[in-house]
């Protein structure tokens, strides 16, 4: 499971022109779903994602985590972030979860993030969204369940 953590400032998602979900400070989240993850990957990074220390404290280091801000957490689902490049010049998407399993493990990571004492906001699975975003600093973290980087 790969994450894009992005610290923002806001964030909105629309389907359809419809305003679907929004959030002020905190973390945008995109999510991406391979074959081979279970459960345990969500748990892994749902877990990092919410104790990520990338706000700032008083004294203008990164110390505070999402959690400690009391900030907002959005996630939306992209299976893109699997898409291989290195053959080629259109993008492989073997190894993304068929959209069944993706659904489930997508679910299972917003349930541990509210586990984790966060109210996530999300896109709509599978949905042509627009997502709007002012990436605060900026900050863009990446994250991967099988720590691949």
């Amino acid at each position: 499971m790969r994450a894009v953590v992005q610290r923002v400032s806001r964030s909105s998602v629309s389907v359809d022109g419809i305003v679907v979900s929004s959030i002020s400070r905190g973390l945008l989240v995109f999510l991406g779903v391979a074959e081979d993850d279970e459960e345990a990957d969500a748990l892994y990074l749902a877990d990092k994602t919410a104790n990520l220390r990338i706000f700032e404290d008083n004294a203008g280091k990164m110390n505070l985590s999402v959690s400690d801000i009391n900030g907002e957490v959005m996630v939306i689902s992209q299976f893109t972030l699997y898409g291989d490049c290195r053959k080629g010049r259109r993008p492989s998407f073997t190894d993304v979860a068929r959209p069944p399993k993706a659904e489930a493990l997508y679910k299972a990571y917003i349930s541990a993030l509210t586990d984790l004492g966060l109210n996530p906001r999300f896109g709509v699975f599978q949905a042509h969204m627009d997502v709007e975003l002012v990436n605060d600093g900026p900050v863009t973290i990446l994250l991967d369940s099988k720590k691949n980087f």
